[in-house]
């Protein structure tokens, strides 16, 4: 399904960099690996902009903290149960109140984004052990740069999915 030519380098400090615009136009034109084995393992997340938020004070802000060990979110961890199906969960960690944990769990499969209706890796949260409002998330993700996956974080709506927020996933810093 890689049906793109080798991208330039980029790292999460280069997405995080970029605005809700410019990370959008990034993910319309990422790729898929051939197989979900590709995302295998616990890469390391980071939050990159959030909707809405634009450039100023605040948004400058929540990017530092996202960037910090302080941040919750340490990213999602991978195990494919073939090439074309697998499933995830969110790594969380709040050192002194919560400690480390693995929360939300998620699957995996290969479907049409919400964005653009071509193919992603799309997060699948509708598990009965999720709460209600984790059910109402829909993540997907491609690959924008060798290792390096991006996606819109959104919240189902009547009128479909909103984007939140955009993160990436980088599998060199497992």
């Amino acid at each position: 399904m890689n049906t793109q030519a080798r991208r330039p380098e980029l790292s999460l400090d280069d997405l995080a960099r970029k605005s809700c615009a410019e990370l959008e136009a990034l993910y319309r034109g990422g790729s898929l690996p051939a197989s979900l084995r590709a995302v295998d393992g616990k890469l390391t997340g980071r939050m990159l902009a959030v909707r809405g938020l634009g450039s100023g004070p605040l948004a400058k802000g929540l990017r530092k903290l996202a960037a910090s060990r302080a941040f919750v979110w340490g990213g999602k961890s991978f195990e494919a149960e073939s090439d074309r199906a697998g499933r995830g969960i969110n790594r969380v960690q709040a050192p002194g109140v919560l400690g480390r944990q693995n929360l939300f769990p998620f699957t995996t499969l290969f479907a049409a984004s919400a964005i653009d209706g071509k193919p992603a890796i799309v997060l699948d949260y509708a598990h009965p052990e999720n709460p209600p409002y984790i059910r109402a998330i829909h993540d997907e993700i491609r690959e924008v740069a060798p290792g390096l996956y991006l996606g819109p974080a959104m919240w189902k709506t009547a009128k479909g999915p909103r984007t939140v927020l955009w993160f990436a996933l980088d599998t060199g810093k497992r």
